[in-house]
């Protein structure tokens, strides 16, 4: 069985569902480093080093095990040649 349809399958129960979604915005943030990093050419230790930090802390984020404050991930935009915007979109019911 793939991932993919393992977890369609999962998501059919909503309390998991429900726990699943509430990540979503942590798993966006991660992904969108891990993509801009990876397109740059940077690995986790040049990164630490162009923001003044360890690669443990990088590792950390990207794992999901670190909650960054705002001037954190301002400063991993900046090392990444990026700006960081933040949204408010409305659920969806």
């Amino acid at each position: 069985m793939k991932f993919n349809d393992f977890l369609n399958d999962q998501l059919n129960n909503k309390e998991l569902k429900k726990e699943y979604d509430k990540l979503a915005p942590e798993y966006e943030i991660i992904s969108a480093i891990i993509k801009a990093r990876n397109e740059k050419g940077l690995s986790q230790s040049e990164l630490a080093k162009t923001i003044g930090t360890d690669q443990a802390r990088i590792s950390k984020l990207e794992k999901g095990t670190l909650n960054p404050s705002l001037d954190f991930l301002k400063r991993i935009a900046d090392g990444l040649g990026q700006e960081l915007h933040i949204s408010f979109i409305p659920k969806q019911s």
